[in-house]
Order: structure tokens, then sequence, then C-alpha cells
């Protein structure tokens, strides 16, 4: 039986995460979910385990010391992933403080709750016990218009969220060296797919283009990133989960670099096959650049594949497509979560550029 703490839970990629392994490991796990459900955590997500005796839910903060201390014994806790993060670089250029709090100083809490509940008195750990740590490509900086990142490229943060998570990384990585306890630290390129909250490129284009609103794309809009599939994130945390090195880097990527113009038109191009035919490039709006707007992240997960036998099971095309659908069959809950404070989120960043 594992037992496993997950924390942001309520999110995209840790909802999606939750459902796979509990898909994966059927009667043999036990998940207790820590989200503080801020704009981002919905429990929408978690629909399909309401009432799932594997499941828990938790409302709380990474960064609670007596509640995460008390997670971990009362449910013997022997992993930990943790999603837990404030995530949206345009949201950490107007309060980079509330990153570093839950990025930086979360992650510090975690691992300090965990080696508590782990460590021997000798100063060994308990068997099968692992810590990841789910992080970003951003972390490395920007690339030029060749080469990958690779698990020893420098560290080179240009933002206030790519610093708050290269941070925890290496609070992660100090507790393995100084510490001696089983960690690994994820690196992945840019997810999509069901769940993610439309402040994000891919469902904030499908939102805006089913209403026939502006598409506001940043700059001239050539910034590339490598596009992963949510599904194939999520397996391969779950490998580093059971198989990874301790200590170990792992990078995540789809090989799957796209422009953000042509991943705008691809959507464009599926709502008005699907949905409406007057959606057209029209929609398109260039907007102001955003404030340290890497150029081209690449993401080179040969490490992965050769150790752990990972490799992306999902072409982007068959994934956008995918994406697509199903955000046009879940309007309730896009709707439910565009709402309220987001309008006025989406105004201050779009609506004067």
């Amino acid at each position: 039986m594992k037992n496993i703490l997950v924390t942001g839970g309520a999110g995209f990629i840790g909802s999606n995460f939750i459902l796979y392994m509990l898909e994966k490991y059927g009667d043999n796990i036990q998940i207790v979910n820590l989200d503080l459900l801020t704009y981002a955590g919905n429990l929408e997500n978690l629909k399909a385990v309401e009432g799932d005796s594997r499941h828990s839910f938790v409302q709380g903060d990474i960064g609670d010391g007596p509640l995460v201390a008390e997670l971990m014994e009362k449910h013997a806790i022997d992993t930990v992933i943790n999603f837990a993060a404030e995530s949206h670089v345009d949201r950490s250029i107007e309060d980079p403080g509330v990153f570093a709090r839950t990025n930086v100083m979360g992650t510090v809490n975690l691992l300090s709750c965990a080696r508590a509940a782990w460590e021997n008195a000798d100063g060994s750990y308990k068997a099968g016990v692992k810590f990841v740590q789910v992080s970003t490509d951003e972390v490395y900086g920007s690339l030029g218009e060749t080469g990958y990142f690779t698990e020893e490229t420098p560290l080179s943060p240009r933002s206030p969220y790519s610093a708050s998570k290269a941070s925890a990384d290496l609070f992660v990585a100090a507790w393995s060296d100084t510490y001696g306890m089983p960690v690994n630290i994820t690196r992945c390129s840019n997810n999509y797919g069901p769940y993610q909250f439309p402040e994000k490129l891919i469902p904030l284009m499908i939102h805006n283009a089913v209403g026939k609103k502006d598409l506001p794309v940043y700059g001239d809009g050539l910034n590339v990133r490598d596009w992963l599939y949510v599904d194939d994130h999520c397996k391969a945390i779950a490998l580093v989960a059971e198989k990874g090195c301790p200590g170990e880097v792992y990078n995540v990527g789809g090989h799957n670099e796209r422009t953000n113009i042509v991943i705008v038109k691809k959507i464009i191009s599926l709502v008005g096959g699907k949905v409406d035919a007057t959606v057209t490039e029209s929609l398109i709006k260039y907007v102001t650049d955003r404030k340290g707007h890497d150029r081209r992240y690449a993401i080179d997960p040969a490490k992965i594949g050769a150790e752990l036998g990972w490799k992306p099971d999902t072409a982007f095309e068959d994934g956008i497509e995918k994406t697509v659908d199903w955000y046009l069959q879940n309007g309730e809950w896009l709707s439910g979560v565009t709402s309220g404070s987001y309008r006025d989120y989406y105004d201050k960043m779009y609506g004067n550029r």
C-alpha cells in the first residue's frame, strides 16, 4: 500500500495526476490531497473521485507546519508529490512576494516535515520513502534558436515565478546533499490538457475563440514552447516516484515545439470547424509583450527515457484536438472558473494592451 501526500492536487496537473494514480494502483493506494484552493484550485476537478475512500481532501497551506506534520503522521505518508505552487508568470510580476511564500517557504516546510517523519535516529531513512518536487523548464532561462535544456543546464531564472521555482529546487537538492533525504526533481515543458485554468495560453484561446472574443498574443507571437500533454507528464512523475534514482533531476519534454502564433491558429481552426465557422484569424490581437518573456524553451528528455523508459505517447495534433474537445464539452466548468475575480485579472492583463 502506498500512502501519498499530493500537494496542489485540486489544480490542473495535480488533479490529473490523482486520477491517473488511482487508476494505476487500484486498491493499493491512499492519497491525501492538500490544497489551499486559491484561484487555480477547483474541487470541480475532483468530481470523479467524490466519495472515493482512497482519496482524502484537506484544505490547507503547505506552509502550515503543524498541519503538514499531522498529515504525515496520521496517514503514514511515504511519498510526497509537490505540485503546490503559484505558477503564472504574469501574476508573479504583479506580486512576487506571494510566489516566494508559497513556492519557496512552502516547499521548505514540506521538506522539513518529511524529514522529521521519515528520518531514523541514526540519520538513515525509512525504506521506500520519496519526495518529488515538480518543477519547470523555466528555471533554465531562455534558449537560442537551437539546442535543448538538459539536466546539466545551469539555472538562470528570468522572472519572479521561475526564480521562486529555482530556489525551491535548490532547497530540495540541499535536503538530499545535507540530510541524505531521498528526493527527485522533475522539470517539465509546457503542459496542456483538461482542467487547466484559462489564464494559460491554450485554454485562454479556446475560451475566447468560443466566445468570439479577441485572442491576445504577446509580442510577435514567435515565442517557442515545447508542449507536453498532461497525461504523459503524469506518467513521468509516477515513474520518477517509483524508480527514480534518489538525488537525481529528470527533465520531461514532449518534443513538440511550436510558436505561440501557430498554437493560436490551430485552436482557431479547430474551434471554427467544430463550433462556428465565423471564428477566424481576424480575432487575433497582438498585445504588448510581457516583461522577461523568454524566447524559446525546449527540453531534452533523453535521461528519463534511458533510465526509466519514459516517452511521450501523445502527438501534439492528437492532444490539442482532445483538449479542445474537452473544453467544448465542459462549458459549465469553464464558466465557473472564469467568473468573478478572473474577469478583473483578465481586464488588468490585457485590457490596455
